[in-house]
């Protein structure tokens, strides 16, 4: 993406931040993903969470 593009979008963010609550959503959504990756990584989710692979 273009770099002046970025920067634009930032300003814009900078002049309107977005609500605390989106940010805790955003947040909350964020650990979870991370917690069951971890999970997924440890070995400590059960066999039927995991994928099959198809054929």
């Amino acid at each position: 993406m273009n770099q002046l593009r970025w920067l634009l979008r930032a300003k814009r963010m900078a002049q309107n931040p977005p609500s605390l609550r989106r940010v805790i959503g955003l947040g909350v959504l964020i650990a979870v993903l991370v917690m069951i990756a971890l999970a997924e990584r440890s070995g400590f989710l059960p066999e039927w969470f995991a994928a099959q692979p198809m054929r």
